[in-house]
């Protein structure tokens, strides 16, 4: 059974705004209520769904968010295309594991080589605060991709939980990535700010071609 505020949640679908992202958290939700609204709002809406220990919450994505996920999804198959590197797109697949109490939806997520049960990279615009990685963590995706305030801010999942990473649930903040050392983070999110989204991509895949 779920609880009143998400059975009026799911009646009224308040969270639904095409401008700005929207959002609504609870407490004390059972790891079965989590699943039964999975599947109630598979069929309603798009929604983001991220599920910690309990609190659960939910984002409605503005057009904005929208538009700026699928930019970097489309940069970033451009440079793993240019560089030859095998990719499965897993999008917004609904990853999670009952026995860490942990699940969400990425914007866009990538497995690379071959096709795995939980990515190895997981993209997310963010124009509210969500922290998602203590669920990342517990999936063991390799990286996050935050793009926030115009700005990619890089983690990587150290091999170690060592005390100077615990507050990032044992990611670290870089400057490049390590899934991909030769991509240019700099150019790369000049490209994700462009004006002009096809002149973008036009340019982006043209700059491999003249190195």
């Amino acid at each position: 059974m779920l609880t009143p505020q998400l059975e009026n949640l799911l009646i009224n679908q308040k969270l639904i705004n095409a401008e700005t992202d929207t959002l609504f958290s609870i407490n004390n939700i059972s790891w079965l209520q989590y699943e039964i609204l999975l599947n109630k709002l598979d069929d309603i809406a798009k929604f983001r769904i991220k599920y910690c220990e309990g609190i659960l919450t939910i984002m409605s994505p503005s057009r904005n968010h929208e538009i700026l996920k699928k930019r970097i999804a489309i940069l970033l198959e451009i440079y793993l295309i240019e560089h030859n590197i095998n990719y499965y797109p897993t999008g917004s697949t609904t990853f999670r594991k009952e026995e860490k109490r942990g699940g969400l939806e990425p914007d866009k997520s990538y497995c690379f080589h071959e096709l795995k049960e939980y990515p190895d990279l997981a993209i997310e615009v963010i124009f509210a605060s969500i922290d998602s990685l203590q669920i990342y963590h517990k999936l063991g995706v390799k990286e996050v991709w935050f793009w926030q305030n115009e700005q990619l801010f890089i983690y990587h999942l150290c091999s170690e939980n060592t005390l100077e990473f615990s507050s990032n649930y044992g990611y670290e903040l870089i400057e490049y990535s390590k899934l991909f050392p030769n991509l240019n983070i700099t150019i790369f999110t000049e490209y994700i700010k462009h004006p002009n989204p096809l002149i973008a991509s036009k340019n982006f895949r043209q700059s491999f071609n003249l190195s």
